[in-house]
């Protein structure tokens, strides 16, 4: 997994007003769960760009106060009309505890379906895996090169080491489509 440093600051108040305040400020109200006890703390808005508009996986490492903390952001919520941060919430990791985080799906190969004029419909753009830090890999690999017209990859073709794929095993991945054009032609 990537690595991205955030330097927040312990929240002194809790609760809506207090987060309300934070958010005037350009701060987003966090939260830091999974270990002994839970952190409330913010963090300058700012430095969510990378971690939240970006499809890659990170290992955040949280600097509140000076305390170094391991986690993986949890989840995000957003204002509904202007898209502030409303709340993020970070789950501590160690090296000997499985964690469940959704990985991106890569395409690699060139498909003969595609070549005939399909086309290619990424059905599944993230997986859920469950493992160690140490295992998560930053994607996972889907070969659509065997695929004709028609055909599909599904999660049970794909492979993770020392992970666990917690995606039905039946559920598409990838698709090539039989354009319109090519429906016609194929039956006459």
């Amino acid at each position: 997994m990537k690595k991205l440093e955030i330097v927040g600051y312990k929240r002194a108040t809790l609760g809506t007003k207090g987060s309300k305040d934070l958010r005037a400020e350009a701060l987003a109200p966090c939260v830091l769960y999974g270990g002994k006890e839970q952190l409330h703390f913010a963090v300058p808005m700012i430095l969510f760009r990378e971690l939240l508009y970006s499809p890659d996986v990170y290992e955040v490492e949280l600097n509140i106060e000076g305390d170094i903390h391991r986690a993986i952001l949890q989840d995000a919520q957003f204002h509904p009309v202007n898209e502030m941060i409303l709340h993020v919430d970070f789950l501590e990791i160690t090296a000997d505890k499985a964690i469940k985080i959704d990985v991106p799906v890569k395409i690699i190969g060139n498909s003969p379906g595609v070549i005939k004029g399909g086309k290619m419909v990424q059905k599944l753009r993230k997986v859920s895996l469950r493992g160690l830090v140490a295992n998560i890999p930053d994607f996972v690999t889907a070969d659509i090169s065997g695929l004709d017209l028609g055909q599909t990859v599904k999660v049970n073709k794909l492979k993770v080491e020392g992970c666990e794929i917690l995606n039905p095993a039946s559920n598409p991945v990838a698709t090539i489509d039989i354009p319109r054009a090519l429906r016609g032609k194929l039956t006459a």
